[in-house]
């Protein structure tokens, strides 16, 4: 596979490595952006995977609770500029409160608004507004608690992240500093028995690799991904996350000492996974040109 100056760019902004080093793992990986980054990892060249990539989507997240359930909800535009829009906040408020009322997200589409549904008032506010939209995801949780929180609010309940978490237990407080958090650290799940079992194999492969790049024997070795195994899951997983309200406390340890316990929790931040496509200006113009 031919290797692209772009995809050598790609990879340096994403791991911080020079480029005769981003060309190897390239080179070594067929062009594969993914398991170039692992290869750079386990040399010792590239500390962390940047995995998310330039985010293509503008808009907002809506978040609402009610009673014993919340929602989430992101709502797509092409620009910042018109999710700053009135027009397109007061739509993505009227979406969340549709969303409330439904369990899924096809009922949300189909669900009534101003006598039409859910995704006709969106094509009709592509055409008033005059930029793309949709509506792109939703999620629904329930517990005995529910508390929100929204990050980069534009207004009540809309942002660019909003968060969920579910509570067993009357919520006290902690609730809201425990949304914040996930907010802040973007946990991969709730605890190590939710993590998928492909990346808890991907960072071991990384880590024993790493390991065995210092030459040590492999009994040695063995010892040694326990270790960064367990340093692994406290760092993704919520509930054995140090707290950032306080780091002394675990965030499962300050939510049994609040006298709850979490069941679950959602974090939804605008375009994540999405890839803007970003054009060469000079390429277009000389486009234009024919040449």
């Amino acid at each position: 596979m031919s290797i692209t100056a772009s995809m050598v760019k790609e990879l340096r902004d994403s791991t911080g490595v020079g480029m005769m080093d981003a060309k190897k793992a390239l080179v070594e990986n067929n062009g594969d952006m993914e398991a170039s980054v692992d290869w750079l990892r386990t040399k010792g060249l590239a500390k962390a995977a940047k995995k998310a990539g330039r985010v293509a989507a503008e808009g907002l997240v809506g978040a609402m609770v009610s009673g014993n359930s919340g929602v989430v909800v992101e709502v797509n535009s092409e620009t910042d500029f018109v999710a700053q829009n009135a027009e397109f906040q007061a739509l993505v408020g009227d979406i969340t409160n549709a969303a409330i009322t439904v369990e899924d997200f096809d009922a949300l589409l189909a669900a009534p608004l101003k006598g039409k549904t859910v995704a006709e008032v969106v094509t009709d506010k592509i055409v008033t507004i005059g930029e793309n939209m949709s509506v792109r995801r939703m999620a629904r949780l329930s517990g005995d608690s529910v508390a929100m929180y929204v990050h980069n609010a534009v207004a009540d309940g809309k942002g660019k992240i909003g968060v969920l978490v579910a509570l067993k237990g009357t919520d006290n407080g902690i609730g809201k500093q425990i949304a914040m958090h996930i907010a802040a650290t973007n946990p991969a799940s709730l605890s190590e028995a939710d993590l998928s079992a492909e990346l808890v194999e991907r960072e071991k492969t990384v880590l024993t690799e790493q390991a065995r790049e210092s030459g040590k024997p492999e009994a040695i070795i063995e010892n040694m991904i326990k270790g960064r195994m367990q340093k692994f899951f406290q760092e993704v997983t919520l509930l054995n996350q140090a707290f950032v309200i306080n780091p002394d406390l675990t965030v499962g340890a300050a939510a049994k000492e609040a006298g709850v316990e979490i069941t679950g929790f959602v974090r939804m931040g605008v375009g994540e996974g999405i890839e803007k496509e970003e054009e060469d200006f000079a390429a277009e113009v000389a486009k234009t040109r024919g040449a």
